[in-house]
């Protein structure tokens, strides 16, 4: 990818900022401090790696032939050109605040008959649940290296949980998800055209289910809780960070 290809949007650093901000309010003494700034942390640092998940697929679609994206915005991390107001920001949010559903709302429109080869397509799917499971990493590495402060710490952790169950929940093989993307350039014209078909409803069953039946639930954050342990995430600390972020289910 050439150099000057990407460049980093003022909204970006910007979403940077709030999420150091909220971050740094979780140093401070009290309550409202801690819940203030774990939310803003996480509500912002979320914001930050929808970019890096959409600029995943950018990226790598980029190297692969498709250079439209780098003339519709999608190599500046400009939240802006990735979201639609109500798919990409109100419903994600929705999700995330009331059933702790890390939906990556945003969307780059590939030109797939830029692509080199279907090994390219496939790539450029799984670059962006990659994109968040290597944050996930990152940031559970970050509180085991540097051990912070436990409000912190916390906020971190929940916010990496959150890049692995996002992870989890995208490599899905389902139309609309990233993990069907993957699959898909190999797939018959037969399943591919069903697919097409399924793409604008299947998440949002899928979602409906994962929040109506406790058990399904149940079983799929308990793969994404072994999952985010497996790179080693702290779930003790994720659950004080859920806590505060989500804390009116604890008065």
């Amino acid at each position: 990818m050439k150099r000057s290809a990407v460049r980093p949007s003022p909204l970006f650093l910007g979403l940077l900022a709030v999420t150091a901000a909220g971050a740094a309010l979780t140093l401070l003494d009290g309550d409202v401090a801690i819940i203030s700034g774990t939310i803003l942390f996480v509500l912002a640092g979320w914001a930050v790696t929808l970019c890096l998940h959409e600029f995943g697929h950018a990226a790598v679609a980029y190297r692969g032939g498709d250079f439209s994206v780098r003339d519709k915005g999608y190599l500046t991390l400009d939240i802006r050109r990735y979201t639609h107001p109500v798919l990409s920001i109100v419903l994600p949010l929705v999700l995330l605040v009331f059933g702790g559903l890390p939906l990556p709302g945003g969307a780059v429109w590939i030109n797939h008959y830029a692509l080199r080869s279907k090994k390219v397509e496939s790539l450029v799917s799984l670059a962006g649940p990659v994109a968040n499971l290597l944050i996930g990493i990152l940031l559970a590495l970050v509180v085991t290296v540097f051990s912070p402060p436990l409000a912190l710490a916390a906020a971190i952790s929940f916010l990496a949980m959150l890049q692995v169950i996002a992870f989890v929940l995208n490599i899905l093989p389902i139309p609309g998800l990233d993990g069907w993307g993957v699959i898909e350039p190999y797939l018959s014209p037969k399943a591919q055209h069903v697919g097409a078909q399924a793409r604008p409803w299947a998440p949002l069953v899928l979602f409906a289910v994962l929040i109506s039946f406790r058990e399904v639930n149940y079983l799929f954050f308990e793969a994404a809780g072994f999952a985010f342990e497996a790179v080693g995430g702290d779930p003790r600390l994720a659950d004080f960070g859920r806590a505060a972020f989500m804390f009116w289910l604890y008065l």
